[in-house]
């Protein structure tokens, strides 16, 4: 057996790379784009390309026994898509304050019950973009306020809809159907 097959898979330090010096490529108004030189476990060199994000939420919104979702244009797929509220991280703001914000920017509702589901990162061989997700019950509604760039609809759809949306490909996004599932099982066994 290897030394790495003798080591707890887990827990794989000689897997980890040192930065040997990072390059900025680009700074924008959401993300930012580096190129490292990393130093490797057997002593070489190699490049990385890093997007860095600020980090976003996601809410999955129950409302009367239907999920909240926004239908919007995704300028990177180059068509609509169907997804959660959602939205970034201004500078330092807290993730809980920033899923009630964009629950209530983009779908005009605001919540009695609201907590934390889970974080994950959206693509880890390239960014650091981490969403943290968020269940959002007792819902009241109000006004939409969106971004002064952000165009959507609102709608209220049942699980069964969610479904028949992922597989038309309408809902394609990862923090959507992680919502859709998590959704499925609170409803199987009230827990998520």
């Amino acid at each position: 057996m290897s030394d790495l097959g003798k080591r707890n898979r887990l827990n794989n330090e000689i897997l980890e790379e040192s930065t040997v010096s990072s390059e900025p490529i680009f700074e924008g108004k959401i993300i930012s784009l580096q190129v490292d030189t990393v130093m490797l476990p057997d002593g070489k060199l190699a490049t990385r390309e890093v997007v860095r994000h600020p980090g976003a939420v996601a809410v999955l919104a129950i409302h009367d026994d239907k999920m909240l979702v926004v239908d919007q244009y995704r300028q990177p797929l180059g068509r609509c898509e169907v997804e959660i509220p959602a939205g970034k991280l201004e500078r330092g703001e807290d993730p809980l304050e920033a899923a009630k914000r964009e629950l209530q920017e983009e779908t005009g509702y605001s919540c009695g019950s609201i907590r934390k589901l889970r974080s994950f990162y959206t693509s880890p061989g390239f960014a650091d973009e981490i969403i943290h997700l968020f269940l959002a019950e007792d819902l009241t509604g109000g006004d939409m306020k969106p971004d002064e760039d952000e165009f959507l609809e609102m709608s209220e759809i049942t699980l069964e809809e969610a479904y028949r949306l992922i597989d038309e490909e309408r809902i394609s996004d990862a923090k959507t159907i992680l919502a859709v599932y998590a959704w499925h099982k609170y409803k199987l066994t009230g827990e998520i």
